[in-house]
């Protein structure tokens, strides 16, 4: 499985499509990295398409203890990739092997994760009403309903997680947890790394015994991006990157004989509101604390905190002066890609120039290519309020501080963000009565609100949501990371009057599995089902 050749995976195959056009590069040397990568076409998206349908209803129906397995198996698969996986990944990505070692624990983690979901079912949302003949005026039918897999699912894998977000990160674990089989769009910028995980996802395939069309990864340009959206057996999408390319993808999706559902997470600059005795009793801390979260990983992160607001007076002055020492320390680092650096230096130089902005200060020039020096810039609220671009993320170690002179401004300029992953309050117990007042705004506008925290670091949990009002997301309601997210992929179907033979296994009379559900409108969780009330 370490074995990298640049070829296309579909299904059970390697495939060379004749289209091979780029080769991986080291964004912190330039280096190119063999082997040269094929690029997919019409051809292979159509039959990566045709085998993921001909596997979808003979996969959605594996049962629960067949599919958590086949997850378990996938992350048991890549880490006995070993340091292969992390030397290519490094190489790649210019991230430190330490931090790699933590994304693939925590893509592994995730995989188990859902396996134990799978095994507990709770997420097939089982209800049973049964008949009542002889109810008055009219009588009830007998009712069962379950959430089945919405059908083969095209991932789009992300530029800065290449591992969580990527071929086996949180839309595939979803997808796969749900029944669906998943195409992967591996990106462009690990497609080694990406080639590796593909590799273990088919083994696991192969030695669980199910359909080969369960999983497919595929590269290309923006061409075969859309030609994956717009096929039709494919019946969702996930997707991290930019607003540009999110809309797109949502546009397409939207512009199809049958539409389909598109989950793409865009654009985030996660404000953190600095309430006033923490200010006053912190200020040095938090401004310590807010520069490390800036800066790690060059600020590559999609929770990374790219607004602070804080109320004008003595103590914002001091937190601005300890602020500017701080990132005065951190170093440039090299970023993902040159394309990503070439979009920061872009953002970071228009808010050096913006004639509101001020420089609060620049962090230290480094030796590796593709790196810029952290930027923290200063304006007010008023100018925040009239140009909506000063609300726009700049992806990288950039953050404006916005200079409130009340906290009637300070809700009133939360009122003109977009929507966002998270919002932070930094806030001490004299702080309690403030931050209530602006609740009802952050609750409307992010999927998030966290305390005396910094938004990077998503826990991959039951409770956890990563979503938000557009453009964080394209759909509100959900969530990429959590358990919540396999909802996204599923769909309910009720039964009317079926006989046993026909109903699903987890729904027939005779089932003795241990599963939860809603019988009458009563949480079950052991065998039997209790007398329907009339």
């Amino acid at each position: 499985m370490t074995t990298i050749t640049g070829d296309l995976i579909i299904g059970s195959s390697f495939v060379t499509s004749g289209q091979r056009s780029f080769r991986a590069t080291n964004p912190a040397t330039s280096v190119r990295l063999d082997p040269v990568f094929a690029f997919a076409g019409d051809a292979e998206v159509d039959r990566a398409a045709e085998l993921a349908w001909s596997a979808f209803d003979r996969y959605r129906e594996t049962d629960l203890e067949t599919r958590a397995h086949f997850l378990e198996t996938i992350a048991d698969n890549i880490m006995d990739l070993g340091d292969a996986l992390i030397e290519r990944g490094t190489a790649e990505t210019g991230l430190s092997a330490a931090r790699f070692g933590i994304e693939r624990a925590r893509t592994v983690n995730q995989l188990r994760l859902f396996a134990r979901v799978v095994r507990q079912g709770e997420w097939l949302d089982l209800r049973i009403d049964p008949a009542l003949p002889d109810r008055k005026p009219f009588p009830r039918p007998d009712l069962r309903l379950r959430e089945i897999a919405i059908g083969p699912v095209a991932v789009f894998g992300a530029s800065n997680f290449p591992l969580a977000f990527s071929v086996a990160g949180g839309d595939t674990a979803a997808a796969l947890a749900a029944g669906c089989p998943v195409i992967v769009k591996g990106h462009p910028a690990h497609p080694g790394t990406g080639e590796l995980i593909g590799r273990a996802i088919q083994a696991a395939v192969a030695s669980c015994g199910l359909p080969e069309g369960v999983f497919s990864l595929l590269l290309g340009a923006a061409e075969t991006g859309a030609a994956l959206v717009r096929h039709p057996r494919i019946k969702a999408v996930g997707f991290t990157g930019s607003r540009g390319a999110g809309t797109a993808l949502v546009a397409i999706a939207a512009a199809r004989a049958e539409p389909i559902p598109v989950y793409a997470e865009m654009s985030s600059i996660n404000p953190v509101f600095i309430l006033p005795a923490a200010l006053a009793e912190r200020t040095e801390a938090i401004a310590k604390s807010y520069v490390d979260s800036l800066a790690l990983d060059s600020g590559q992160y999609c929770t990374n905190p790219g607004l602070v607001f804080a109320l004008d007076g003595p103590d914002l002055e001091a937190f601005l002066a300890h602020t500017q020492a701080a990132i005065a320390t951190k170093h440039a680092q090299s970023m993902l890609t040159a394309g990503i650096h070439e979009a920061f230096d872009k953002g970071v130089d228009a808010l050096a120039g913006h004639p509101d902005v001020q420089t609060i200060g620049r962090g230290l020039t480094g030796d590796a290519e593709n790196s810029t020096p952290p930027a923290l810039f200063l304006t007010e609220a008023k100018s925040f309020e009239t140009d909506e671009k000063l609300g726009h993320e700049v992806f990288g170690a950039s953050s404006l501080v916005v200079r409130c002179r009340s906290i009637e401004e300070m809700i009133e300029a939360a009122e003109r963000m977009e929507g966002q992953l998270t919002a932070t309050l930094q806030l001490d117990e004299a702080d309690i009565d403030t931050a209530r007042r602006l609740m009802p705004t952050l609750e409307r506008k992010v999927g998030r609100i966290l305390a005396n925290g910094w938004p990077t670091g998503v826990e991959v949990s039951h409770a956890m949501v990563h979503g938000g009002p557009f453009p964080a997301t394209s759909d509100s309601r959900s969530t990429s990371v959590g358990t919540l997210s396999i909802r996204r992929f599923l769909r309910p179907v009720s039964y009317q009057n079926l006989p046993d033979a026909l109903l699903p296994t987890v729904l027939q009379a005779k089932h003795q599995i241990r599963l939860p559900r809603l019988v009458d409108g009563q949480h079950l969780e052991g065998w039997g089902e209790p007398e329907p009330t009339q």
